[in-house]
């Protein structure tokens, strides 16, 4: 997901989408605009949003789609716990979903709206409906290995056969995962994540990189400007330097595939609305025209009838991606997410 800030243009005329700091009107007075705002990453992750989905729900209900950059979890607490409401709709990876549906955060799917018989199968988990998928790979310049580089994680932890700077994801729940299977742990038997081995596993790792990146441009920056030659970034991030010729390879072994998922703040002032988006948002053709614009995998599999076979093998759930990726446990992250979040804050302070 692109950590980026928001693009702050507003689109003239009709039924328009805008990237501007909310309106703060009373949830009365806001169920009256039918205007839905939408919790999202800013950056190339809302230019495509807006291309696939704002734009065309605006044109076929005449519906106002504003949105507020970046997604924030923390946010999504403070608002339903206050009453005051920056945005209506996220989307948020499954684990973290389902704990904010855990904490009271989530407004229940209104089956009365969402048509369930028009929903992709098993897209509906805690109360949101599952979005499209994002991987979370190897990825290193070809340039810096031109007699082949890393193929898996244990590679990247090899930094006598591969030297070169590195950089990991700023985020126990990718890196863990990483740790484990270059410690020799099967794709298909990580979680439950053993946790001590992954952080000895990291201990070995740590001196060798020189950026813990946080933001999605800012990981495509290290490894475009050769400030690191091996990296862990999300695939659509990776593909989109390749395409515009920066000499780098992704990795599909060992990549880590995580769901993200639409969902509604508990008590929304638009929540209605929302349900509407999410409805038509989830049908095939727009997750299609989404995914051909990041590389993300749609979780609507019809979409794949929509996007050609060139961009379909970058996505993560193509199937013969999926077959050699990391599907997350979210309930496990869930059960999980606050003490590991504390204690890597503190490995990496350390």
């Amino acid at each position: 997901m692109a950590r980026t800030t928001s693009r702050r243009r507003f689109l003239a005329g009709g039924a328009a989408t805008a990237t501007l700091a909310p309106l703060m009107l009373t949830g009365k007075a806001r169920a009256q605009t039918r205007t839905l705002y939408v919790n999202t990453w800013g950056g190339s992750w809302t230019a495509a949003e807006e291309a696939a989905f704002f734009k065309p729900f605006s044109a076929e209900t005449g519906a106002r789609i504003r949105t507020v950059a970046p997604v924030s979890y923390a946010k999504l607490k403070a608002q339903v716990q206050s009453g005051s409401y920056e945005w209506d709709l996220t989307a948020i990876t499954a684990g973290y979903w389902l704990r904010a549906e855990r904490e009271g955060l989530v407004e229940p799917i209104d089956w009365s709206i969402i048509n369930k018989d028009k929903l992709p199968p098993d897209s509906v988990f805690a109360n949101g409906v599952h979005y499209c998928a994002l991987g979370t790979n190897l990825c290193y310049r070809t340039d810096k290995f031109p007699n082949g580089g890393p193929k898996t994680w244990a590679d990247f932890w090899d930094v006598k056969r591969f030297p070169g700077n590195r950089s990991l994801y700023n985020s126990w729940d990718r890196v863990l995962p990483a740790a484990l299977i270059a410690d020799g742990v099967p794709v298909d038997k990580l979680y439950p994540l053993d946790v001590d081995r992954g952080f000895k596993k990291l201990n070995e790792i740590k001196p060798h990189i020189k950026v813990w990146w946080t933001q999605g441009n800012q990981s495509q920056q290290l490894i475009r400007d050769g400030e690191v030659d091996l990296i862990q970034i999300w695939n659509a991030r990776g593909s989109e330097l390749k395409a515009q010729g920066v000499p780098v390879e992704v990795v599909w072994d060992g990549a880590t595939i995580t769901m993200t998922t639409w969902g509604v703040a508990k008590k929304a002032p638009n929540r209605s609305l929302a349900f509407e988006f999410i409805q038509f948002a989830v049908q095939a053709q727009p997750q299609a025209e989404f995914c051909k614009r990041l590389y993300y995998g749609p979780s609507n599999p019809k979409a794949f009838d929509f996007i050609p076979q060139d961009l379909a093998v970058q996505m993560p759930t193509y199937p013969a991606n999926e077959k050699i990726a990391v599907r997350p446990d979210p309930v496990w992250e869930a059960d999980n997410s606050a003490v590991l979040q504390e204690r890597f804050t503190q490995w990496l302070a350390s």
